[in-house]
Order: structure tokens, then sequence, then C-alpha cells
């Protein structure tokens, strides 16, 4: 199996970068924000953090491809780089500390690209995670102070602690049904949203986490950090890995159950 140790300690120097650009415009009063196509929110911040990365990587990694959020998919090639410069802009724009910048390094397989690295980054929550693929998940300040990170072992959606975003995606895609049931069947629920809930499932702290509308740079590398703490990402549809357009993550153990309510049509 390739190494790719180098690559995930090029992730925490891109990491870093972004995070003292995007921490330095967070709760701006003169922050520009304007509005995309698809009626989602983007800041100077995201575009800044996102061109910073870009920047590094073409230094860097110059043979790479880069795919992200703000200025689509550069070069092309059997090794992808996919970025979210700012997952939650939403919560940026508002001043709520809870945003991220995701980095992952996807290598081509023999179906399609999968995560080999993962970063995720969230400076204004003062938390780091990351995974490398067969080497772990860890949660720390730095590579040298981390701490290896376990899914949990709860057996019984009864049990469970459940994280989503919203209700409205659910409901516009004939899903609702499926989700209330599961909310009701699971011991707690909380609307964490965004990158959160994956890290928390990693981290053990929650069980099952689903979003019904997603693109690759939302999921790849929440999906690596996830794998690698020993818990299951794959989409709606079952498919291992971030490309279905949507995500339900868990410890394994709840994974058939959780796809078996989400998947209920109203």
């Amino acid at each position: 199996m390739p190494d790719y140790h180098d690559d995930l300690r090029f992730a925490h120097v891109l990491a870093d970068a972004a995070d003292a650009a995007t921490m330095e415009r967070f709760k701006a009063l003169d922050l520009k924000v304007e509005t995309k196509p698809d009626m989602t929110p983007v800041s100077e911040a995201d575009k800044a953090a996102e061109e910073l990365i870009r920047g590094q990587l073409q230094r860097a990694r110059p043979r790479d491809a880069i795919l992200g959020e703000e200025y689509g998919i550069e070069g092309t090639g059997p090794r992808r780089w996919v970025i979210d410069p700012i997952d939650g802009t939403k919560n940026y724009v508002r001043g709520v500390p809870v945003w991220a910048t995701l980095i992952s390094l996807m290598v081509e397989g023999e179906e399609d690209y999968q995560p080999v690295v993962g970063v995720v980054s969230a400076p204004a929550l003062g938390r780091r995670w990351w995974a490398v693929t067969g080497g772990g998940a860890y949660t720390g300040r730095s590579l040298t102070s981390a701490t290896r990170m376990h899914v949990s072992r709860v057996q019984s959606i009864s049990d469970a602690s459940f994280a989503y975003s919203s209700l409205s995606g659910w409901e516009e895609r004939g899903r609702l049904d499926g989700f209330l049931d599961l909310t009701r069947a699971c011991w707690r629920t909380r609307g964490y949203g965004d990158f959160w809930p994956y890290m928390m499932v990693a981290e053990g702290s929650v069980d099952i986490c689903a979003e019904p509308e997603l693109s690759l740079w939302d999921m790849a590398a929440n999906a690596i950090v996830v794998q690698e703490a020993g818990g299951a990402f794959t989409g709606l549809d079952g498919r291992r890995g971030p490309h279905s357009g949507n995500a339900a993550a868990s410890n394994g153990l709840l994974h058939d159950e959780l796809l078996g309510y989400l998947n209920q049509r109203s």
C-alpha cells in the first residue's frame, strides 16, 4: 500500500494557512457575502481560502488535480485534491463558530476515486481531525499532539444519539417519514449539522448521522476520518464512500438499520 503520510503532513500545512486566512475575517463587520446561482452564500473568505490552498498545491503538487467548491476542477490524473474552503458558510457569516476547512486527497482506484487523506480543521472551535488510509483517525492540535479516535460500540438504535442538519431536505426528497421514525426510535437527536456530526461519530460521542444532499467536497475528508475511526460512511444507497450525493455515517454496528429507516419513502 502506498504511503500517504507526506501528503497528510502537507494537508496540515494547507489547513494551517487556511485557518489563518479564515480566522482573520471571521466576525469582520465588512465581510463581503454574495449569493451563488444555487442560492447558497459565499463569502470573500471562502474564495480567499480556496485560492490560497490552490496556490500552494500548484507549487508543491503541480501534477495533481484540484477540485474545489468555489472554482471547480483543474487538472487531470490519478491524484485529486478535494477542497471545501469553508464548510458551514452560513454559520461563518453569522458568527457561529461551527465551520471548518475540509481538505482531502483522493486517488483513482478500480471503481472510482477514493479518499486516502483527510483533514478537517475548525479553528473557531480550536479543533482539528485527520486520517490517512490504513493509519487510523486522530484529533488534536498537531500531528505530534494527537489522540486516536474510535467510534462507539452502541448496538441498538434505541440507545443511539443521532445528529442531522435539517428537516427540509428530507421532506423535499420524500424521505421525511422514515427520518421522523428514526428520530422517534433513537435515544437522542440533535441538529448539529455540516462537518461536525461526522467528527463526533468518529470520536464516539454520536452514533449515527445523515444528510440528504451533499457534494463531493462536503464528504471526502469526512468519509476517510469516519472510516479510519472504525465506522461506516456510505450514501443512502449503501455505496461506500463519498460518491452518492448524500451521506449516512455510523459506528458500523447501526448502519444497516440507519439505512433502513432513511430509505423509507413518504
